[in-house]
């Protein structure tokens, strides 16, 4: 169950892992260096970025700082999954944190709201799941990178369209949409501002604020949150299924009527 689960996300990262792991040979990675920096920091953008900064030969203090604020999201993702991890061994804990990665978080985050019987120990399957399979792409990719000369104009391209593709897959409501367009907003605003990527750190713990704000106050007034106009479902991928609070709202509107 877990692995068909988790086929979706494995498949996808194999192109994505292979021109990875193609440009961090071309940034000087061997193929164990390749294979250890995947397994470590087991993110796609991190490591592409990691690649990008070192072809320009960046100072490694301004990578590491780079890396840093680009990586804080993590606290953020791995704080709304907290909720789902009590009472469980803090080994247990350290494992899961330190194979988090933004998409077998959209996975994992999906399926607990929407599957009342999924476990912390699946959700770790997924992470274990994903990791193996991007650092073996990465690693594979490595070995093309030394006997071929390849294009990687695409990669940033590809990378994107991954992450759009799970942003979609994420939109629920219209209170969901809205949050995102204006992240989007405003991190243009703030990298042309910055000059680096903190913008978008800058941008999403705002965009997020704005959110939790907003949803806090209608919660707070509306008694039947799911009826208000920015919780209303909009067309997309994302409605076909109901989420645990969408069946417990509906439930508790039918006890109250």
């Amino acid at each position: 169950m877990v692995l068909k689960v988790s086929m979706p996300l494995c498949l996808s990262y194999i192109p994505i892992g292979l021109a990875c792991g193609v440009l961090l040979h071309a940034a000087g990675f061997n193929f164990l260096m390749t294979l250890l920096v995947s397994i470590v920091v087991f993110s796609g953008g991190a490591q592409f970025l990691i690649a990008s900064l070192l072809t320009i030969n960046a100072p490694i203090l301004s990578i590491v700082v780079t890396l840093f604020f680009l990586e804080l999201r993590y606290a953020l993702l791995g704080s709304s999954l907290s909720k789902y991890m009590k009472n469980q061994p803090q080994r247990f804990i350290w494992l899961f944190s330190v194979s988090l990665n933004d998409e077998n978080y959209a996975i994992n985050y999906l399926k607990f709201n929407t599957d009342k019987d999924w476990t912390p120990r699946q959700a770790l399957m997924v992470e274990h799941y994903s990791l193996i399979t991007w650092s073996v792409s990465n690693f594979i990719g490595s070995l093309i990178g030394s006997a071929l000369t390849i294009n990687l104009d695409i990669v940033d391209f590809a990378l994107t369209a991954l992450f759009l593709y799970m942003i979609v897959m994420q939109v629920r409501n219209r209170l969901t949409f809205l949050i995102g367009l204006l992240s989007a907003v405003l991190s243009i605003i703030f990298i042309a501002w910055t000059k680096s990527t903190i913008g978008i750190i800058i941008s999403t713990l705002l965009a997020s604020f704005v959110g939790f704000m907003v949803e806090s106050y209608i919660r707070r007034h509306h008694q039947h949150v799911h009826h208000t106009w920015l919780f209303g479902k909009i067309r997309g991928p994302a409605i076909t299924r109901k989420t645990v609070e969408d069946k417990d709202a509906e439930e508790a509107d039918e006890a109250d009527s």
